[in-house]
């Protein structure tokens, strides 16, 4: 495809800035430097492609390098920081987190979907209990969270039939769904009862809780959740002791969201 033409009138999408964004994206906690050769591997990008957008990113100030690696520079969190400043949920939904992880003792996250991964944009976390580190910006696969099922269950029919259809269900930990039909059947579960508990599916040992956030249209704008170790937690401690305050604390979320003078998802 050519890009030159995508950016004619009607194109609509220029195929240069998607690529220049995947080689952004390439890099990540198990690749934060890489050579030439392994960026053009990583993006599926010529050599010659690869090393005309890093050459770009050097001279713009969002990677540097020493003329055999590159790796992204600190000037990269601007293009996350104008959205993060200009949407309200996480500066809302910070105190409520504060308040019902301080009450239950476990860490508590806010993410929204994007795409077919969750992104968390708010955390408070209590204790490491997962073997990779999260922070605002993390991205897991949608189907293996309980965040990520609350958000899947509330899309519309059509595009939850289309995500079903795509995904790959990798097994991520050892109670992770293996088919497309049994995560079919567990959405309307979920969509069903109001929110989700994934037992050890992201990972061996996790459990956790999560009900949806809606905003003033109704419409599912993001999820919270409280996770815990499954050696302190069993699926009826979860049930009986982290749900109420849950859904409590997503009430009280919408509830602050309505009245904000401007909420949009994602924030």
């Amino acid at each position: 495809m050519d890009p030159v033409a995508d950016t004619e009138p009607g194109g609509g999408f220029v195929q240069s800035l998607a690529r220049g964004l995947t080689v952004i994206r390439a890099f990540d906690e198990s690749r934060p430097e890489m050579t030439l050769s392994e960026v053009a591997r990583a993006t599926d990008l010529s050599r010659a492609s690869a090393r005309r957008f890093l050459h770009t990113l050097v001279q713009l100030g969002y990677v540097w390098t020493d003329g055999r690696v590159f790796a992204l520079t600190p000037r990269v969190l601007e293009l996350g920081f104008s959205y993060l400043s200009s949407v309200s949920l996480p500066e809302i939904a910070q105190p409520h987190m504060e308040k019902l992880a301080a009450q239950v003792h476990e860490s508590v996250s806010v993410s929204v979907l994007d795409g077919d991964d969750i992104v968390y944009v708010a955390r408070v976390p209590t204790s490491r209990i997962m073997t990779v580190s999260i922070n605002i910006g993390t991205r897991f696969p949608a189907y293996a969270t309980s965040m990520g099922r609350v958000l899947l269950a509330h899309l519309p029919d059509p595009e939850r039939e289309a995500y079903l259809e795509r995904v790959r269900l990798e097994p991520l930990g050892p109670h992770t769904l293996k088919t497309p039909d049994a995560l079919r059947e567990e959405l309307d579960r979920v969509r069903s009862q109001g929110w989700c508990l994934i037992d050890q599916e992201l990972e061996a040992g996790l459990r956790s809780l999560a009900a949806p956030i809606r905003g003033r249209s109704e419409r599912i704008m993001a999820a919270v959740n409280v996770s815990s170790h499954a050696s302190r937690t069993s699926g009826e401690r979860a049930r009986r002791v982290l749900l109420p305050p849950l859904l409590e604390t997503a009430t009280r979320i919408e509830a602050d969201l309505r009245v904000a003078p401007s909420a949009r998802a994602g924030t």
